[in-house]
């Protein structure tokens, strides 16, 4: 028995130890709010800067400590430290300000700040050391958001450890009433290694001269770079008065890519970068401000007054963590001649009302004397006091609208795509369905292939239709039905094709198609027997401007009328034509040998506009990506491929706000990603959802067409077959039927959800938002801290276990038996409060056991029972 208790006493000290490790990261939060300046009652209503989100996260509260400034165009300055000492990584911003009273703020990150009062006048510096912006924001501006996985890594060895907020008061009437002012922003950070470290790449001009009176000044900066990969997602501009437009790029075997344009005129908050940028080694980064000495006597050089000049280009990237840079320049012109190649967008002004532009400036009549010493150090200085500009007028540029429509179309994407299954549209007799659209009235329009069927013997080796014999399809193979009920709404197409494939619809209801046998592009009304406009040469493949070889799918910009069409099985390009048919231009080539490049195309099979941003996306079918291109130029601008994606990708499709769908082809023989739907953010690629039939499975998904309310349509053309899929929101607890158990998903969706809703809103009261992202932070960490918890908790119950099970065997071994002294298991616990058998019952793994194994069968059951896949790509 004495060998019992000590062991027992031995087991709770392990115990007590565990726990007490709980307690120790908090711990640094204690020990900092000791320490630490107190937050004003009067602002927050309490004084504590630091919250915890359970191990691993915490919110860090940065704040004016009440100030009321009280002149114009003050800027003051405070600094916070970092509350622990180990890395940690700044995930997210929360901007606590009101239009009223600020008009901006910048946080940076340092070492040693330039004052150790509780609040100094910015004119004594930010830091004494280098310094690092990490957040801007401004009137009028849209926030700065991290992408997932991105953090700003701060503290440890390398970090910075204290941060310094520097808010511009610009106009103080709103301070009359003397109340006391306690803007700033909050830091989500977690101690989570965060795969992807943000940093900034400054590009800056040291040695322009802008003489008096000359109308255009071109200050260009270009510098190779030569590190590792980084990816671009914003930039902000900077230059003083005479500034008329600064433009970035990035430079790539002679192709200019634009990163961003802005008018620094404008509101200089760091603006999303609209089509995702990487940079990779030896690529050039450009940048061109363009100036205008109208107006001066004497010359205007670089400098850190307001009556000099400066040409700054920001850009704020993510690099992988164990390659990660927190900080770049690029002072010099390496190449001035490739300047003469920039495109011309980037030599035009862009307009602000004069109105604006006095506003903007009215603070800034009187220069002030700055040392000169360090440009650099200038210029960082300089960042503190460039900021004024108010655009009140809610038309003050396209850029600006721009930015916010951006930001207006990331969108809550925490939903999942189901089949409709009460939808009766998967009976309809069709032919094989080669293209889906939905019409202005949101109809789904459906083209099919009647009785006609292709396959081997379609085409002869110079993909010449073989089977003209039979003349035209007789079925009407353009049908509309109501997407709610599949009912029959119209129908047309007869005698008319041989081969259907692509399909779209225009603004006008017009429907844009394309036959393969034929190897031409029809526009049809929607009442109309006859086509209204035909390009290519019927039954004549071809690879010049007059012909197509098996044209794929068609679309038509609903802005300015141009039809772009993927040509196709046969041809490796993309044709541009005006609205009335005549050809325009055309990209793309075959994909040669290794890894596809971009705007090769190994069949372009299907194309999503993307109007709103000036983009086509195209399904590159055999190489198992999407690309995407702009629309005036053919000029690439990104890919998105996955590995889910498997080889094959065949149909795209784009929703106004953001969403990108698709789906994908069969396996091949030993690959396991299987077929599905794939729905992605179109800003960062990323996939957020996939979903597959319930009913029927998918045999060869051909063409995808999505609306605004996530209503996704599918249509195969082996099955013959039209699926229809629905969003369904994330319910607390959303019952799902899987190998015939019934399993209760998890509130973690719900949490992403609650989450985000409640980072949209803006709330004036500083304490509720603190305490709501605190709320909410702590549900979304508590799925990790239990697992943590609930692991930590079972070790000395299964240690205690293992030293009864060792005294029940020792006391058998001495006493030659089982004896009375023996310990019941069930007895023991039985014998304590609260025991009930039903607790370990829960413990059982057998069911879900069971269902994991009966999902893996099911699931390599029909890997191995598809369908070979067909011996040419040209078969569907």
């Amino acid at each position: 028995m004495a060998g019992f208790v000590s062991n027992l006493l031995i087991l709770l000290l392990l115990f007590q130890n565990i726990c007490l490790g709980f307690r120790r990261p908090l711990s640094v939060f204690k020990s900092y709010k000791d320490t630490s300046i107190s937050l004003s009652s009067e602002c927050l209503g309490s004084n504590q800067r630091v919250i915890s989100f359970g191990l691993s996260d915490f919110a860090l509260d940065i704040r004016m400590p009440a100030v009321t400034p009280k002149q114009s165009d003050t800027y003051l300055c405070m600094s916070v430290r970092l509350p622990v000492d180990d890395e940690a990584y700044v995930v997210d911003f929360k901007p606590h300000a009101s239009m009223d009273t600020v008009h901006h703020m910048l946080l940076f990150g340092c070492n040693e700040p330039s004052s150790t009062e509780n609040y100094w006048d910015c004119d004594e510096g930010t830091c004494k050391d280098k310094s690092n912006i990490l957040y801007a924001w401004a009137r009028n501006a849209p926030p700065t958001r991290l992408p997932k996985g991105v953090g700003f890594r701060v503290g440890g060895e390398t970090g910075s450890r204290y941060f310094v907020l520097q808010v511009h008061y610009g106009d103080v009437s709103a301070f009359r009433d003397k109340h006391k002012d306690c803007s700033g922003v909050t830091l989500h950070l977690t101690h989570q290694k965060q795969p992807l470290i943000a940093g900034m790449y400054l590009m800056m001009s040291v040695n322009t001269v802008i003489p008096p009176g000359k109308k255009v000044v071109d200050a260009d900066i270009a510098c190779h770079y030569k590190r590792s990969p980084m990816h671009l997602f914003a930039y902000r501009v900077h230059t003083h008065r005479l500034g008329k437009v600064v433009s970035g790029y990035r430079v790539r075997n002679g192709q200019w890519t634009l990163i961003g344009r802005q008018s620094p005129q404008l509101p200089q908050a760091f603006y999303p970068v609209k089509y995702p940028v990487d940079i990779s080694y030896d690529d050039i980064l450009a940048a061109r401000c363009v100036f205008s000495g109208e107006g001066r006597t004497t010359e205007t050089h670089i400098g850190g007054t307001a009556n000099d000049e400066m040409c700054n280009f920001y850009i704020m990237y993510y690099m992988e963590a164990k390659h990660a840079v927190s900080y770049m320049t690029c002072t010099q012109n390496t190449n001035p001649e490739m300047f003469r190649n920039i495109p011309q967008e980037a030599n035009i002004p862009i307009p602000v009302k004069s109105d604006v532009l006095k506003t903007m400036h009215g603070h800034h009549e009187e220069a002030k004397d700055s040392d000169t010493s360090s440009l650099l150090q200038q210029n960082k200085k300089e960042e503190e006091k460039i900021l004024d500009q108010e655009t009140k007028d809610s038309d003050a540029s396209y850029l600006l609208q721009q930015a916010k429509k951006e930001e207006a179309e990331i969108l809550d994407q925490d939903f999942h795509i189901e089949e409709a299954v009460e939808w009766p549209g998967l009976d309809l007799k069709l032919g094989q369905v080669s293209g889906l659209a939905l019409d202005p009235e949101n109809n789904l329009v459906v083209f099919h292939r009647g009785d006609r069927v292709w396959d081997e013997n379609s085409f002869d080796s110079k993909f010449v239709y073989q089977q003209r014999g039979l003349g035209p399809i007789e079925q009407n193979t353009i049908i509309v039905l109501n997407p709610s009920n599949a009912e029959l709404l119209h129908s047309t197409g007869k005698s008319l094709f041989y081969l259907p494939h692509g399909l779209s619809v225009d603004k006008n209801g017009n429907y844009w198609v394309t036959d393969v046998a034929l190897h031409q592009v029809f526009k049809l009304g929607a009442n109309d027997k006859e086509p209204l406009l035909i390009l290519g040469v019927p039954l004549q493949p071809g690879s010049d401007k007059n012909h197509f070889c098996q044209p794929t799918d068609v679309a038509v910009d609903p802005i300015t009328g141009s039809i772009y069409v993927s040509d196709g099985y046969c041809n490796s390009r993309i044709i541009q034509f005006s609205p009335n048919g005549l050809y325009v231009m055309q990209w793309g080539e075959e994909t040669s040998m290794g890894r596809p490049r971009p705007g090769q195309f190994c069949i372009p099979h299907s194309l999503a506009l993307i109007p709103d941003l000036g983009q086509l996306c195209v399904a590159d079918r055999e190489n198992g990506r999407i690309q995407c291109f702009r629309l005036e130029t053919g000029e690439f601008t990104r890919e998105i491929k996955h590995k889910a994606f498997g080889r094959e990708l065949f149909a795209v499709s784009y929703v106004p706000g953001g969403l990108l769908f698709a789906v994908n082809g069969m396996p091949y023989p030993g690959e396991v990603e299987s077929v599905q739907g794939f729905v992605m953010n179109f800003s960062t690629g990323e996939i957020i959802d996939n979903f597959i039939p319930l009913r029927k499975s998918f045999e060869m998904p051909h063409d995808i067409v999505a609306s605004e309310d996530r209503t996704v349509f599918v249509g195969d053309v082996h099955a013959k077959a039209v699926w229809k899929f629905v969003s369904v929101g994330n319910m607390e607890h959303r019952s799902v039927k899987k190998a015939g158990i019934e399993v209760q998903e998890t509130k973690e969706s719900e949490t992403i959800v609650e989450a985000r809703l409640k980072n949209n809103q803006e709330s004036r009261d500083p304490l509720k938002n603190v305490d709501k992202q605190h709320l909410v932070q702590q549900a979304s960490s508590t799925g990790v801290s239990f697992v943590l918890i609930t692991t930590l908790l079972i070790i000395p119950v299964v240690v205690l276990l293992v030293i009864l099970v060792f005294i029940r065997w020792r006391k058998t071994t001495v006493y030659g038996g089982k004896g009375s002294g023996g310990i019941n298991l069930g007895n023991f616990f039985a014998s304590h409060k609260g025991y009930s058998r039903k607790g370990f019952d829960r413990l059982s793994t057998e069911g879900s056991d069971q269902e994991k194994d009966e999902d893996d069968g099911t699931d390599s059951e029909e890997e191995c029972s598809a369908s070979p896949l067909p011996p040419a790509p040209s078969s569907s």
